[in-house]
């Protein structure tokens, strides 16, 4: 369960009482640090720790950290705004003791995510957790709205130790095989064990396409929840893959040519109890809410690219014909559309129909890509709008005039025509508000900045184990 009330100075009502009961417990598990977690704009996760007996201190008054990591690009450099990437000021980084997992697979170690605030107790505007929160709370007062939420996990695994981090696979096996589960057994048993201990519930977990690639996919969650598991479960990967000699990424576009990494994102919309997207009078069962919601996300989503692909890697991955939806076309279990209607089987359409959005990667900053596709869905539902003629097939195969009256069109081609569409989303910006709006420009302006000149070869190298 998530906890959605803003930290406070001194602790949120019971949080240092329970903070000293669970630093005893750890320290009693022969557990010595506890890793505070958040993402920053570039979608790299960054984190603080402390020591078991430092949560109480954690929890009541927040652990310190420069707000300059809000304009840090993948490279470590910083961007700056009129407000951000100085080096003044300071934050307070508040755990989530409900979210609070002992690390399986960092023997050792507890795991949190954190919510920023200012010194003066304030949330802090730049914070992604925070905004994510507050759209979530505002669905439910504002709509009688909740969400379940879940985001697909691909990676790549290398041999460690390549010459010029050059990406070598573990395995050659082909997609999907049982050789290539087979030749990595032991790691995937392992994976699975830790996750299970950290009470984490997998769904799928598998080879992938791309050489060396697995995807796992797990269950439903509130959106925060949905976006801390994403770290979490990328945190264990890492940890479980270094212990066996492998080396993770998650990067997009591993290698300049080729299937590249996704991270999906898959939402349903609720209200008193009801999934919207089943036993409805619209398409495929979906309510009227459900069909404006997912309208809304369609048109939406030439801006929403600049925040769910936000690395010029991840226009490397956004080519047609790849199952990475670059068109604006909807369709039921049309893997090529990047608005995908899942049904389910019948006899669970009730629990598990829902709405896939596939323009995600997992450079994505995982509470930025779920509060802006979230943001979308809810304005589709206050426009009452409605989706378009539906597409099956490839998109790219359409004649323009049909492409036309299906309202398909290309996303953007790379992050700075992103960008220009983003600036133009007056309502997305807004959602965000002023200083986190600025610091998603400014940080995807220095990542274009940064790759400058580079051909795709470069561009994949100098992203390949950023995330």
């Amino acid at each position: 369960m998530t906890t959605f009330a803003d930290p406070v100075p001194g602790g949120r009502p019971g949080d240092v009482e329970r903070a000293t009961a669970l630093g005893a417990e750890l320290a009693g598990r022969d557990v010595h640090g506890v890793v505070l977690s958040y993402v920053d704009t570039a979608g790299v996760g960054r984190v603080k720790t402390v020591p078991t007996a430092g949560l109480r201190s954690a929890a009541a008054w927040g652990v310190g950290m420069s707000p300059v990591f809000d304009t840090f690009l993948a490279n470590d450099s910083v961007a700056t705004t009129d407000v951000l990437g100085s080096p003044d000021g300071d934050l307070r980084l508040y755990p989530d003791l409900d979210r609070l997992t002992v690390l399986a697979g960092q023997p050792g170690w507890a795991w949190a995510p954190v919510d920023r605030a200012t010194q003066e107790g304030e949330p802090h505007p730049g914070c992604s957790r925070t905004f994510l929160r507050r759209v979530v709370r505002d669905a439910a007062r504002l709509h009688g709205i909740t969400f379940r939420a879940g985001i697909e996990i691909e990676w790549m695994l290398g041999r460690p130790g390549s010459p010029d981090g050059e990406f070598v696979p573990a395995t050659t096996a082909p997609a999907y095989s049982a050789a290539r589960q087979v030749e990595l057994g032991d790691y995937g048993a392992d994976l699975l064990a830790a996750l299970a201990a950290q009470g984490v519930d997998v769904e799928q977990f598998h080879p992938e396409y791309a050489a060396g690639q697995f995807e796992l996919s797990v269950g439903a969650l509130d959106p925060v929840a949905a976006a801390d598991r994403s770290v979490l479960v990328r945190q264990t990967v890492r940890a479980v893959s270094q212990r066996h000699g492998l080396r993770a990424s998650f990067a997009p576009a591993v290698l300049a040519r080729g299937v590249g990494n996704g991270g999906h994102l898959h939402l349903s919309a609720w209200r008193e109890e009801r999934n919207l997207h089943a036993g409805g009078d619209r398409r495929y069962g979906m309510t009227a809410d459900a069909e404006s919601f997912a309208a809304g996300v369609l048109d939406r989503l030439p801006a929403l690219t600049a925040v769910t692909a936000p690395s010029p890697a991840s226009y490397l991955r956004l080519r047609p014909s790849q199952w990475a939806g670059v068109f604006t076309a909807w369709g039921r279990e049309t893997r090529e559309a990047a608005v995908r209607i899942v049904t389910g089987t019948a006899g669970r359409r009730e629990r598990s129909a829902n709405l896939e959005v596939k323009p995600v990667d997992l450079a994505a900053n995982p509470y930025l890509a779920l509060g802006s596709v979230i943001t979308a869905g809810l304005d589709g539902i206050a426009a009452s709008a409605v989706l378009p003629e539906e597409t099956t097939g490839d998109p790219v195969r359409l004649d323009p005039a049909r492409a036309a009256a299906c309202g398909v069109r290309r996303l953007p081609e790379s992050l700075a025509a992103a960008v220009t569409e983003f600036r133009r989303d007056e309502g997305l910006r807004a959602a965000l508000g002023p200083l986190l709006a600025d610091a998603v420009i400014a940080v995807r302006e220095g990542e274009i900045e940064a790759v400058a000149g580079l051909d795709d070869e470069r561009v994949a190298a100098a992203y390949r184990w950023k995330y």
